[in-house]
């Protein structure tokens, strides 16, 4: 089977006419339900060549830290067994991305390179760097979105209200059935040799150390499981619940989609075929799935400012500007703001969690980043340290869903203007009353044991 075309972005514009293939992948780590890998498997089965996949371990990567890559490496370790299965190699080797696949490009003579698609700024810098240096064919495909990214919009679009009908004229030509698993042949494992991971694992650079985490376990297996338990359980009211943080009733299944170790259209695909789900439920919860992170990626890859407040749209830059100078009732720093000692409980409580499971509930995000925009001197500043902390903290961290929430928290990206407040102007106004006229915030500060 081969895949819809309007998946593959073609780097570099050049033919492929036979000879080994390798798969960089990078942002989707899994051996099923992944374009990707179904592309470049396909086109080396077609020329009977020889087909590898490389992944390329940066030492450090945008404050990931040691909860990261446990959780990440743990996931490849059975990505690894599970393409040995299809007598796929995978090599995981540690170093500078771009200079890695350039290498191995020329140890293994390798004619057609496949990667997956990523609009984060550093996947697209190796990918250019590799794309001017490597003189064969490089296919981009985009494997992450139900949609592909590119093929839905070439311009950065202004809400989800604007890319929504976009994304529903195209969905069922891309929300489809994948292939089943094919296996290489036995040929294609000779003189390959595990990876070791405790090597790898002791060779990773990050000074970043955080405690581990329980309530989830990496891997393709387990994000199957917590699928089929989210579809059995929450999803019935999901529209009820899941803007409750102190029901905790949201399906949590963002670390596994943004390591790739699930894939978003497999969990399209189970929703929508649910049994005794409410039509209600699923609209809901799709929404979130499709539309909003795909306008994440829409907003990231059209948007090079999109961490910083470059990047909002001209209404917000001159409102924060014109309450540039307002009066702050209470500063913090980074070091308080990551400990948790701000005055107000509601807000320790979810920096709490985040550093205690590597999660935030969504509607606390929202809050939490418009507070650290009412506690630091500036839009910038508020950037930086949002960013920071939801890079390091976030199990599902350095995302286009994290920066593109914080931008639309701090900077109104993708919403409109509102009432004036000070410091905030014309953004979105959020504070501890209205939340607590929506769920029951004792409750949730009781559970994460924060106090002012």
């Amino acid at each position: 089977m081969s895949i819809h075309p309007g998946r593959i972005h073609t780097l570099t514009p050049l033919p492929y006419t036979g000879g080994p293939v390798a798969y960089w992948m990078s942002r989707d780590q899994r051996a099923d339900d992944n374009w990707a890998l179904i592309h470049a498997r396909n086109s080396a089965m077609a020329s009977r060549a020889s087909f590898r996949v490389i992944f390329t371990l940066a030492p450090s990567f945008l404050n990931a830290t040691s909860r990261h890559y446990q959780f990440m490496l743990t996931g490849l370790c059975e990505t690894e067994r599970a393409l040995a299965e299809r007598n796929i190699p995978m090599y995981v080797i540690l170093g500078d991305p771009a200079e890695i696949i350039l290498q191995f490009i020329r140890k293994h003579a390798i004619k057609l390179l496949v990667t997956d698609f990523d609009p984060i700024r550093i996947k697209q810098r190796w990918c250019a760097r590799i794309a001017s240096s490597a003189a064969i064919p490089f296919h981009e495909i985009d494997a992450h979105n139900i949609v592909p990214c590119r093929f839905v919009s070439q311009k950065k679009e202004f809400a989800a209200r604007t890319i929504r009908p976009k994304i529903n004229r195209l969905l069922d030509s891309f929300l489809t059935p994948f292939p089943k698993p094919a296996s290489m042949p036995s040929a294609n494992m000779r003189g390959h040799r595990r990876n070791n991971w405790d090597a790898i694992a002791s060779s990773r650079n990050t000074t970043m150390t955080a405690p581990e985490i329980n309530w989830i376990v990496p891997g393709a297996r387990a994000a199957h499981t917590r699928l089929t338990a989210v579809i059995k359980t929450t999803l019935k009211r999901y529209h009820h619940d899941a803007n409750d943080p102190a029901l905790d009733a949201a399906s949590r299944l963002s670390p596994y989609l943004h390591f790739g170790q699930l894939s978003a259209q497999r969990v399209a695909l189970s929703v929508d075929t649910a049994a005794d789900v409410p039509p209600e439920a699923k609209e809901s919860f799709l929404e979130q799935l499709i539309v909003r992170r795909e306008l994440a990626d829409n907003f990231c890859l059209n948007e090079k400012h999109y961490d910083i407040p470059a990047g909002f749209p001209a209404w917000a830059k001159r409102t924060l500007a014109k309450h540039a100078k307002d009066k702050r009732e209470y500063l913090y720093t980074y070091k308080l703001f990551e400990e948790a000692k701000t005055h107000d409980a509601l807000w320790n409580a979810a920096q709490t969690q985040l550093r205690r499971e590597g999660y935030m509930h969504g509607y606390m995000r929202m809050y939490w980043a418009k507070k650290i925009l009412e506690w630091t001197r500036s839009p910038a500043e508020a950037m930086r340290i949002a960013v920071r902390l939801n890079d390091t903290w976030q199990l599902d961290g350095r995302d286009p869903n994290g920066y593109t929430g914080i931008a639309w928290s701090v900077g109104g990206v993708h919403d409109r203007p509102w009432g004036e407040h000070p410091v905030f102007g014309q953004i979105r106004y959020m504070n501890y009353n209205g939340c607590k006229s929506k769920f029951d915030i004792a409750k949730y500060i009781e559970r994460y044991g924060a106090s002012t």
